[in-house]
């Protein structure tokens, strides 16, 4: 089958190949035919070393598409059923699934070091333990959620990572309060559900801070009040909250350098609710006098900050009634042979979200 690979960290190139095998279905299992998978940052961040993950790897780990086969013990799937890929699935048994915090279970990252596919040269791995930049993948039962008949298979990709992240991040982790005032920096993918989670909490002003051009205009049409460029952010902080800050400051880059940007344009008392996702060596820093006097909440939104099934089901519903746009996220759309383009347009910012089509 057809898969697209990273042969080294490093390499800002995959290569499309046709020898590639998804490998590992057993007990527990079910293989998918990939339909259609989006392109995030953290696809990028893994190729280049940012985020840790064994090579040679498949990309790509937020997809949709259909069960094909399912192994032994298997409940509640069947062969020709809808899925989206959850790339973090819950074990329901260890300590953080066990008070709630599905989103913290270990259970899917141990995925991560285990081969799913192969080729002549050796065994190849599926980023974060799925892999989805493929025509077929094999992922434990737990990764496949079904969706409803009338979901896109480019829309529940989005839902299975970056929509579910952004949305989280405003509404579970933050619990943005109507009236208040946020400011999102970094308006890709990510940071445009951010946004919208945002406004669906009834912010009074929400902005968007994004050195891209085109990225600052997005961001108005999916709900933001104002769009500014990293050297206008200061002059928006005293024009809108006379110089007190905002209520909620979302990081949704994933540097330390925006988080402290971040950090200092949050009010006093208000909340900093970091979603990008960065490197072990990039150290974020505040003083302890600062973070005692200011008491402002730090707040780390570990894909969404909830219950992702639950989560799921409230982005479909949000989406059903309209109070979410997530076709216009897809600025792109390529076939896999299309998807070192696709690298391209989101390292310079062109694109929001690329869908690969499989």
């Amino acid at each position: 089958m057809r898969a697209a690979v990273l042969h080294e960290i490093g390499q800002e190139k995959l290569e499309v190949l046709d020898d590639v095998e998804a490998v590992g279905f057993g007990p527990g299992k079910v293989r998918l035919r990939i339909r259609a998978t989006g392109l995030c940052h953290s696809d990028v961040s893994a190729m280049s070393g940012v985020l840790p993950q064994p090579a040679p790897f498949i990309p790509g780990h937020e997809g949709a598409g259909e069960v094909m086969d399912v192994g032994d013990g298997v409940a509640g799937l069947s062969a020709g059923d809808r899925v989206l890929v959850c790339w973090l699935p819950a074990c329901g048994a260890c300590p953080s699934c066990k008070r709630g915090q599905t989103q913290l279970c270990l259970a899917g990252f141990m995925n991560a070091g285990t081969p799913n596919f192969k080729r002549p040269g050796g065994d190849v791995f599926g980023f974060a333990g799925t892999g989805t930049f493929t025509e077929e993948v094999v992922v434990g039962a737990g990764c496949a959620v079904p969706i409803p008949d009338d979901v896109p298979f480019e829309i529940a990709a989005l839902i299975g990572c970056g929509v579910t992240t952004g949305l989280g991040a405003a509404i579970n982790t933050a619990k943005v309060e109507a009236g208040s005032s946020v400011a999102v920096i970094g308006c890709g993918g990510v940071g445009i559900s951010t946004i919208q989670g945002a406004r669906v909490q009834g912010a009074a002003q929400i902005i968007a801070v994004d050195p891209v051009a085109s990225r600052r205009e997005a961001a108005l049409r999916f709900g933001a009040t104002e769009a500014v460029s990293p050297d206008e952010f200061a002059d928006a902080k005293q024009r809108i909250t006379a110089g007190e800050g905002f209520d909620y400051v979302f990081e949704v880059v994933g540097k330390s350098a925006t988080a402290r940007t971040a950090y200092e344009n949050t009010r006093r008392g208000g909340t900093l609710c970091i979603v990008g996702a960065g490197a072990m060596d990039d150290n974020f820093q505040v003083n302890m006098f600062e973070l005692f006097f200011d008491e402002k909440r730090i707040l780390p939104s570990m894909y969404g900050g909830g219950d992702v099934l639950r989560s799921y089901e409230r982005a479909i519903a949000l989406w059903r009634a309209g109070r979410i746009d997530l076709e216009s996220m897809i600025t792109h759309r390529v076939r896999l042979d299309g998807i070192n383009d696709a690298l391209d347009q989101m390292r310079t910012g062109e694109s929001l979200r690329t869908c690969i089509e499989l």
